[in-house]
């Protein structure tokens, strides 16, 4: 089995450790996995100019396109959604006429749209636009929702420290993977312990960007 597809089976596997291990996030997971698993779809703009991974079929490599970028983008988003709720003592309370905006669901059009835009009028790399996009979808959040500010900090920096060590087994398990997989040269070519800097940016911002969607859509307070 390659790299990806044993890495986006251990991410899922994860997924399912945490939805069956903490009962009461399991409606936030899956409404976030699924809100989540489309961005999968743009695996194409990020290959090969970011990555090139071997995939299922080759997948990939000839389209640009794999099924596992989906898989991870459900995975991710859901964990990334509860990492606060796993480990604080957190409730939802429904707060109807709390966010400003009439239509909250357009905080899943923000960032992808200001992807889009970064990608056309500057020509980025896609991996740039993506972390920038998400970090910008964070602040609308936080101009409307500033309650959310501690679940956005500190479950953005749990899933960074999760991604940080899943990267480290990734790294021991496939040693030159990284040189592989990454398209290093468009990039800024630093690593941080094996680690592309771009990748724990992405992290960051991803963990942060997730924490924060269920209840900003949703329009919950935590208590």
């Amino acid at each position: 089995m390659n790299e990806w597809t044993l890495f986006t089976l251990i991410m899922l596997f994860l997924w399912l450790i945490v939805y069956a291990a903490k009962p009461g996030v399991r409606r936030e997971m899956l409404y976030v996995s699924i809100y989540s698993a489309p961005f999968g779809f743009l695996e194409p703009l990020f290959v090969p100019r970011y990555w090139n991974p071997p995939s299922l079929f080759d997948l990939a490599g000839t389209t640009g396109f794999d099924l596992e970028s989906i898989v991870y983008c459900f995975a991710t988003g859901g964990i990334a959604s509860v990492l606060y709720e796993v480990f604080f003592s957190a409730r939802h309370v429904k707060a109807p006429g709390e966010n400003p905006l009439k239509n909250p669901q357009a905080l899943a059009v923000a960032s992808p749209f200001a992807f889009f835009i970064l990608l056309l009028l500057t020509g980025m790399n896609p991996i740039y636009a993506s972390s920038i996009s998400m970090s910008a979808g964070v602040a609308l959040v936080l101009v409307f929702r500033p309650d959310l500010m501690k679940k956005i900090i500190v479950g953005g920096f749990l899933f960074l420290l999760l991604y940080f060590a899943y990267f480290q087994l990734f790294d021991l398990t496939f040693p030159g993977a990284v040189q592989r997989m990454w398209n290093l040269t468009h990039l800024s070519g630093i690593l941080l312990a094996g680690v592309p800097l771009e990748e724990l940016a992405y992290a960051a911002a991803f963990g942060m960007l997730w924490s924060s969607a269920y209840e900003y859509i949703k329009q919950y307070r935590l208590f």
